[in-house]
């Protein structure tokens, strides 16, 4: 880990020059005293760094100082870097490790050729977050880089997982599984796995802990990713009990409904500004605990069960806070 922060050092100050030791530690994720005794290292090591003091100074490289690390081409360097770009690295915790990585494609191309293929790379837009109706296409989700981290080693270590997991609407509870997989779709990330020979489907922002186990996780040796996460989709949006509801929407609470339903099946805007979605539900009892999340901003408008469902326990929660008037 510390030969890749050092190299990561180095093409820092390569790429930008003159930068402080609180710039690099919060570049690097580390300490200011942690940034002091690397560039120590590196002196040691025979890599012309030193220190520029005053208000504007920093640590600095000599100039014309050249690292050798890959030889890619302009092409490759530019697809790399708009692959970079897409959002799957957060999802699966890597983004420190891909900021590395585009640091190291940048300075292995000529020094011509760097400027170019950086300034392309902002020409480029790759799965925005909005439309061109405003609306936003990608939910933020909060995914601990240990939880994540833990279970990616897991995937391709190919052991089982033992994990913490809260499903929608309920109490979190320990499984242990066999995982197959990690996908990322619109940066929601999931994890493919089997639970007594069943498939199952994790959403990541759901796993509260992943602790990784020395078994062996009983999976196939081969895996067409791509296929099983279609099929499984398939099953997800067409089998079980699922409910659709139509419903009046408060626009500012569009993603928490889009990230509780399993899907959006026809959405309006209305003159007043609010939306008008059909959505479906797992279950009854998802819709109603989605519905009654967002309160007064969302008005079912069919199914006539879950609006009278919704009035009832409405009705009930007056009359339990009136008894206390």
């Amino acid at each position: 880990m510390r030969a890749d922060r050092l190299v990561s050092l180095v093409l820092l100050l390569r790429q930008r020059g003159r930068l402080s030791a609180a710039t690099l530690a919060r570049e690097l994720e580390v300490s200011t005293r942690t940034v002091l005794r690397d560039i120590e290292a590196l002196s040691a090591a025979g890599i012309p760094v030193y220190a520029e003091r005053g208000r504007y100074g920093g640590f600095e490289l000599l100039p014309g100082f050249q690292t050798e690390l890959t030889g890619l081409n302009h092409d490759e360097a530019l697809a790399l870097l708009v692959a970079g770009s897409r959002r799957g690295a957060q999802v699966f915790g890597l983004g420190s490790a891909l900021a590395s990585a585009m640091l190291k494609i940048l300075d292995a191309l000529p020094e011509e050729q760097r400027a170019t293929a950086a300034g392309a790379v902002q020409r480029l837009l790759i799965d925005p977050e909005t439309d061109l109706l405003s609306r936003r296409q990608v939910v933020e989700e909060e995914l601990p880089d240990p939880v994540v981290g833990e279970i990616r080693r897991a995937v391709f270590a190919g052991h089982r997982l033992r994990l913490r997991y809260a499903a929608v609407g309920q109490e979190a509870t320990w499984r242990t599984v066999d995982p197959i997989g990690l996908v990322t779709v619109r940066q929601q990330g999931y994890l493919l796995a089997t639970k007594a020979g069943e498939d199952r489907t994790y959403r990541l922002s759901r796993v509260q802990a992943a602790e990784e186990l020395d078994e062996l996780a009983e999976r196939p040796e081969r895996i067409d990713l791509e296929r099983a996460w279609q099929e499984r989709s398939t099953r997800f949006r067409t089998g079980g009990d699922q409910v659709a509801v139509k419903l009046r929407l408060n626009p500012a609470r569009r993603e928490q409904l889009v990230r509780t339903a399993l899907a959006v099946l026809s959405e309006s805007l209305e003159d007043d500004g609010r939306l008008v979605l059909e959505v479906t539900f797992q279950d009854k009892r998802h819709a109603e605990w989605a519905l009654w999340q967002l309160a007064t901003d969302a008005q079912p408008l069919a199914p006539a069960w879950l609006i009278h469902s919704l009035q009832t326990r409405a009705t009930a929660l007056d009359n339990h806070y009136n008894q206390h008037l």
